[in-house]
């Protein structure tokens, strides 16, 4: 991978703006069901939703407080999976293509379509925000449940960061070194 490629992809803001662009439809959408309240509860009573005042209420929060959650990264797992979910309902909701004439099914699969990508990039957000194996975090969770259980369980191989500047040089990954 190009230097230039891997540096973005290392900087802190480039992830803020990656989360922040792939939930935009999600927030963008929330933030005018909250402004536009009426305009929102109008919506939710065209596809049939009741009481649409508070589908409105319930659709505004799952999207702002998903998008946040994935933003932010804390419990980004949940924010993909409530956001997944939410898109993956709008379908049989707002997007019955298999009940519509031509042209309107064919524009409504395709949307269905998109719907479903968007679920899939998600699916991928909560796929790399878990703790990868040997992790800290990883480690950590694996030490607690260890001392739940049994003593008898097998111990997994964690790793520490250490410092270049060290000189210290193991087989671990790259700056990595065993924790005991």
């Amino acid at each position: 991978m190009p230097s230039i490629i891997q540096s973005l992809l290392s900087a802190t803001w480039f992830g803020y703006l990656a989360r922040i662009v792939l939930t935009f439809m999600f927030w963008g959408s929330g933030l005018a069901k909250v402004i536009d309240f009426n305009g929102g509860v109008n919506d939710m009573a065209h596809f049939g939703l009741q009481p649409a005042a508070l589908f409105n209420i319930a659709t505004a929060a799952t999207q702002l407080v998903g998008s946040l959650l994935i933003i932010f990264n804390k419990w980004t797992w949940l924010g993909a999976g409530a956001l997944a979910v939410f898109t993956a309902l709008t379908i049989p909701i707002a997007h019955p293509f298999w009940t519509m004439q031509e042209p309107m099914r064919t524009m409504e699969f395709h949307w269905v379509t998109e719907h479903i990508s968007v679920i899939g990039a998600l699916m991928v957000v909560a796929y790399a925000s878990r703790p990868a194996p040997g992790s800290l975090s990883s480690c950590r969770r694996a030490r607690q449940h260890r001392s739940s259980r049994s003593s008898m369980m097998p111990r997994r191989k964690c790793w520490r960061r250490t410092s270049r500047a060290s000189g210290s040089r193991r087989s671990a990954p790259s700056s990595f070194r065993p924790i005991g």
